[in-house]
């Protein structure tokens, strides 16, 4: 385990990310090193996958901070949306299932293609999973490069809710943050409610931080 002042992890909690804020482990690493290595991709277009609060938009604000790139969300893709992406060299669409425009996507991929831009897309599921109804957009998201976020290991786990209740300015002993990591679920969104429950407790119901009151949440 890592000096714990060095267990650094944003999980979609602050707008602002740097990579000094990003802890490294195995579940994250191959997304890690894929953004690290731009501008030289074997690709243009790059997919990282993850179950939500995994990371996904911490790595797109590093990606941000790189290449100046534009973030769209998936429900601002529009007609309108070209007239932005043509003035950025990197473009990256954060919360993908939240477009259900396929022919859009589809232009934006070209587009991609024929300006020799760059295009992060962030997504729950890898895109070469999803069952697209338009047959182009399907072959060209098998054409991308993909890296997937697994569920976090114990020191990930460890990382994140140490981060978590640092920002919080809640103090938790290292042999609490033990005892829940051996019995939490392998999930960013189940390690996230479990976070909120305990902020919850902390401030609104003035609980101390035991192993009474983990054992009443977990």
């Amino acid at each position: 385990m890592s000096e714990l002042n060095q267990l650094l992890l944003e999980l979609d909690y602050k707008i602002n990310f740097n990579e000094h804020d990003f802890y490294l482990s195995k579940s994250n690493s191959d997304a890690f090193n894929l953004i690290n290595k731009w501008p030289d991709w074997s690709k243009k277009i790059i997919n990282i996958s993850g179950e939500k609060f995994s990371g996904k938009s911490h790595l797109a604000n590093i990606f941000k901070l790189k290449s100046k790139a534009l973030i769209i969300n998936g429900n601002e893709i529009n007609n309108t949306i070209f007239n932005k992406i043509k003035l950025y060299e990197s473009i990256i669409i954060d919360d993908f299932e939240n477009c259900d425009e396929e022919k859009l996507i589809y232009s934006i991929f070209n587009l991609i293609d024929q300006d020799n831009k760059y295009l992060l897309i962030n997504s729950i599921r890898p895109l070469n999973e999803i069952k697209f109804n338009l047959p182009d957009l399907t072959s060209r998201s098998r054409n991308c490069l993909y890296a997937r976020i697994e569920n976090p290991d114990d020191e990930l786990i460890f990382a994140i809710i140490l981060k978590n209740f640092s920002d919080r300015q809640i103090k938790i002993e290292k042999k609490i943050i033990n005892f829940i990591i051996g019995r939490i679920d392998r999930s960013y969104r189940k390690i996230d409610e479990f976070i909120y429950k305990i902020d919850e407790l902390s401030l609104k119901k003035k609980k101390p931080i035991n192993f009474k009151t983990i054992k009443e949440i977990l």
